[in-house]
């Protein structure tokens, strides 16, 4: 196997002399550039594994190379270094598209950290696609399917991610398929539900705890960021996270390093954390239960996760994907389902959405006289969908109602003009610039 090639693009001679000698020790070999354009000259040139980038060059700034890579080379990922303290442009770079970064003074533990990460990345890109079958989030609706493509972009990034979705909708999911595809998929998936964990045990939950720290501390304990090193961290329900807890939690976030409760000296984590709230946590900053900090660290990128109610069609596929789930259990035969009772299923709004549509049929399958599932077995809430109910008397929400009908249409223009934007704006009156704020607002584009 030949070894791997990075780039590193740095105009100070003694950062191009440390990034060459710690790559060297890992058996990689390195190309140099201290310019913008040099470096764009060597990526039109030759294919490379790994590129490190500095923010500040003579002709430019990394984020052309970030770019540069996502538009030509996208299965190579970059990494920006950054000098100290400099976190919002590393958020920028995150959200153009880079791996990781690494701040100066380069930490050269950090760094060996990063390549390996990257390293992995990259060979994972050259591996084939497991087919659409064996993708656990089914669905072939144009919402699954955007939903599909953004968690495989996002998946190589090292970026926090902040997952939104409503109750059931399948978030977890979504983070363990994240984790999944990228680079840490071989160490810990740890999630960990905050609302659950009683707020005075929080400290040592995530962090750890020394012996004797407090009374019952009979041994050394690690925490949750220990737990899932080198892995990912899934914090789901963190808008449950009291305020004390949240400044902790972000100091852990910045310095990557946790204190375990009985000591003074701190560890260093390396863990990519995701996290996911069924709340509006823009609200939730906005009326002071949430820190606006700790949200902006959080929030590098949304990734949204659509209901049920959005992807009807899909439906029957998840249906009879949870019916063979339950046979396999049971040992026993799949059901057969009436149609009468799938038009059923497929007109309900599903207030809870995927977990609600697993509790509906659980119960119809152990319920059901024969091998079929009639319509009568399925117990729905009455809960039409908002297009069925003319008096508005059943919507919760007016705003979630307006913004469900702006969805069918673009979705209806969109599909009608083969998503070709352009046409799908001047059908439904609109200007492109307008289309594409509209898709953005409703989580349509990536």
């Amino acid at each position: 196997m030949n070894n791997p090639l990075a780039l590193i693009i740095d105009d100070e001679p003694d950062i191009l002399e440390l990034l060459d000698m710690t790559l060297g020790r890992m058996n990689i070999k390195t190309r140099s550039a201290t310019s913008l354009a040099q470096a764009l000259a060597l990526l039109d040139q030759q294919q490379f594994d790994l590129c490190l980038t500095d923010m500040r060059l003579p002709d430019g700034d990394g984020l052309s190379v970030v770019r540069h890579i996502q538009q030509h080379c996208p299965n190579t990922p970059v990494a920006m270094i950054t000098a100290y303290g400099s976190l919002d442009t590393a958020i920028s770079a995150l959200k153009s598209g880079a791996f990781d970064f690494v701040t100066k003074p380069v930490d050269l533990q950090r760094l060996r950290e990063l390549v390996n990460s990257a390293l992995r990345l990259s060979r994972r890109a050259e591996q084939p696609v497991a087919p659409e079958g064996d993708d656990p989030i089914l669905g072939i609706s144009p919402p699954i399917r955007q939903l599909r493509k953004q968690i495989a972009k996002l998946a190589r990034s090292e970026a926090p991610l902040y997952i939104s979705g409503e109750s059931g909708s399948g978030k977890e999911l979504v983070a363990r398929r994240l984790h999944d595809l990228g680079p840490r998929a071989c160490h810990p998936f740890v999630p960990v539900n905050c609302g659950a964990i009683p707020s005075e045990l929080m400290e040592s939950e995530f962090f750890g705890h020394r012996k004797g720290s407090f009374t019952g501390a009979v041994a050394d304990k690690p925490g949750l960021f220990q737990a899932a090193g080198g892995g990912t961290l899934f914090l789901d329900e963190v808008a449950d996270l009291p305020l004390a807890m949240q400044v902790k939690l972000l100091r852990a976030i910045q310095e990557k390093a946790v204190r375990p409760v009985g000591t003074q000296q701190e560890e260093p984590v390396n863990v990519r954390l995701l996290c996911a709230t069924h709340k509006d946590l823009a609200l939730e900053v906005a009326e002071g239960r949430f820190r606006q900090d700790l949200f902006y660290r959080l929030n590098v990128i949304e990734l949204r996760v659509p209901p049920l109610r959005e992807r009807r069609e899909d439906i029957p596929l998840m249906t009879q994907r949870i019916l063979q789930q339950l046979a396999q259990r049971s040992g026993l035969q799949v059901p057969t389902v009436e149609p009468a009772c799938m038009e059923r299923l497929s007109s309900y709004r599903f207030p809870g959405n995927v977990r609600e549509l697993e509790n509906i049929l659980e119960r119809a399958f152990t319920l059901c006289e024969g091998d079929t599932i009639m319509a009568d077995d399925i117990q729905l809430n009455s809960n039409p969908l908002p297009s069925e109910d003319p008096t508005l008397g059943q919507i919760d929400s007016l705003e979630d109602f307006l913004d469900d009908i702006e969805r069918k249409a673009l979705t209806q223009a969109l599909e009608e003009t083969r998503w070709n934007k352009t046409a799908a704006a001047r059908r439904l009156g609109l200007t492109f610039r307008s289309l594409r704020y509209r898709l953005k607002k409703l989580g349509m584009e990536d």
